[in-house]
């Protein structure tokens, strides 16, 4: 016959109950709050101890590791594809980055090449070859357009991929993004190697006002423009013919940030930090701090006021010219000079 459960058991198993329960709880608190507070793309596989500030820089939103379908870049091999076989181009792309060093002196690997198109491909699908260019400012392109099946993009390294815009109040320094917007890198380098850029010019500029700090941080409590705390312009050159570029990583826009306006060649340079703009313009590379008091120059020449449909804008009274030119750094230091 069973034996009726006294009081004492029915408190004993009512406490190791109420510990399970609340053992779980605290658990499903713990892991609600870990990824509340988790920081963005931590499970990303870029592996940030090998890869220089300015590939960190690159791919702080998870977003930069991108490449130009249908094509094919040429250069010697530091791995080969027949022998190294990855599951994306991203993988590709990432191999080639964990080849930079984040200390000093060039990447082993600047340009990667991946077939993903199995039916295209065949026995070559997945294959990535890393590859190292005799100069990244101008890549060897062996082939392009819908009959290549491979995937390219090029990746610069720690004082790489560093572009002058030289105007008459200064050089703005320019660090390209390849990963994040490969399509217009493509544009810049072509726009380099043509030495033409005759029409390029700034004619918008405006402070950061009152909304904004020296750091570029909103003020709390005031509007975000105007002033909107950019300088605007152009980089397509009189007469030639300018291809609209695709949309391609959209960061937040950060002070120094240089972005396109739409799809091209219009664009802008941020003088403060704009996460209200919800990341909408693509996002090609960034001013090098120390020459952002050019920029601060530039917003502060004299304007006139003009409407844009309904947006209150200042245009300059005096647009200022603007040449793209290449950079190289002198051996044995590290300033910068235009070539």
């Amino acid at each position: 016959m069973g034996r009726k459960q006294t009081v004492p058991e029915l408190g004993r198993y009512g406490l190791l109950a109420l510990f399970v329960m609340g053992t779980i709880s605290c658990c499903m608190v713990y892991l609600c709050f870990s990824a509340l507070f988790r920081p963005p793309n931590s499970n990303t596989e870029f592996v940030v101890s090998k890869v220089s500030d300015g590939l960190k820089s690159e791919d702080a939103d998870g977003d930069c590791c991108r490449g130009i379908e249908h094509l094919e870049l040429w250069g010697d091999a530091v791995k080969w594809g027949s022998e190294f076989k990855v599951n994306s181009s991203k993988a590709c792309c990432l191999a080639c980055k964990g080849m930079c060093s984040g200390d000093s002196g060039p990447c082993l690997c600047d340009s990667w090449v991946f077939c993903g198109d199995k039916q295209a491909c065949g026995d070559k699908f997945g294959e990535c070859w890393l590859k190292k260019q005799k100069d990244t400012l101008e890549p060897d392109r062996l082939d392009s357009g819908d009959h290549v099946m491979w995937t390219s993009g090029i990746v610069f390294g720690r004082g790489e991929g560093i572009i002058g815009l030289e105007t008459e109040y200064g050089t703005l320094h320019l660090k390209l993004l390849p990963g994040c917007a490969p399509h217009s890198i493509s544009y810049i380098l072509d726009l380099l190697v043509s030495h033409h850029c005759v029409g390029c010019h700034f004619y918008r500029a405006e402070s950061r006002g009152k909304s904004w700090d020296s750091e570029g941080n909103h003020i709390e409590q005031a509007p975000y423009g105007p002033p909107f705390a950019l300088i605007q312009g152009t980089l397509g050159a009189s007469g030639a013919i300018f291809e609209d570029i695709p949309k391609e990583a959209c960061p937040t826009i950060r002070r120094g940030s240089v972005a396109w306006v739409e799809s091209g060649p219009e664009f802008f340079i941020s003088l403060a930090n704009h996460n209200e703009w919800n990341k909408a313009y693509t996002v090609f590379g960034f001013v090098l701090p120390e020459d952002m008091e050019i920029v601060e120059r530039i917003a502060q020449l004299p304007t006139k006021p003009e409407v844009w449909g309904n947006i209150n804008v200042a245009v300059l009274e005096n647009p200022v010219p603007l040449h793209v030119r290449r950079i190289k750094r002198s051996a044995g230091n590290q300033k910068l000079y235009t070539n």
